[in-house]
């Protein structure tokens, strides 16, 4: 009898509506919860993955031996490399193209490098205006990689002491 009288209230008074109005309420007259974007930074989790680039050795010699481990690993097939080898016996890149729209951040590329050339920074600002700034070339991505070394090998030494 009671759980009736009770049930038919709830109908009456639009008990789930009131629930609703009362959410829609706390909300409303609460703080704002919007960033303002230029100003203000978005919150980034330490493992974010954006932009790719090619890294130096010390010596400023490409990385890049040329194994196409990440070619073979990428699932977008996002990478292209062709090679050839030196006068001392050594394979280098004489291309290597990435397709951005292609890529999907997903770090097998990085992974797969035996010598640590290919990497993601992790810099998610920049923008392509004009068609064909989609491919990343050799000398663009290894000029990423010169602008970002710094904070990559930071990344590096931190990730090192993590593990």
């Amino acid at each position: 009898m009671w759980n009736t009288i009770k049930k038919w209230t709830k109908r009456l008074t639009l008990w789930e509506l009131l629930k609703g109005l009362k959410l829609t309420l706390r909300y409303f007259f609460g703080g704002n919860i919007t960033l303002q974007y230029p100003e203000e930074e978005t919150p980034r989790s330490p493992r974010f993955r954006g932009m790719l680039a090619l890294r130096r050795y010390a010596n400023g010699e490409e990385r890049c031996i040329a194994c196409k481990l990440c070619e073979a690993v990428c699932p977008a097939c996002a990478i292209t490399i062709e090679s050839t080898t030196r006068d001392d016996g050594t394979r280098r890149t004489t291309r290597y193209d990435l397709d951005v729209f292609k890529c999907i951040n997903c770090g097998l590329c990085e992974e797969a490098c035996p010598v640590d050339s290919i990497v993601l920074t992790d810099e998610m600002h920049y923008a392509l205006h004009e068609r064909g700034e989609n491919i990343f070339t050799k000398e663009k991505l290894l000029m990423i990689g010169d602008m970002y070394e710094k904070k990559i090998a930071e990344h590096r030494e931190q990730d090192k002491a993590y593990r």
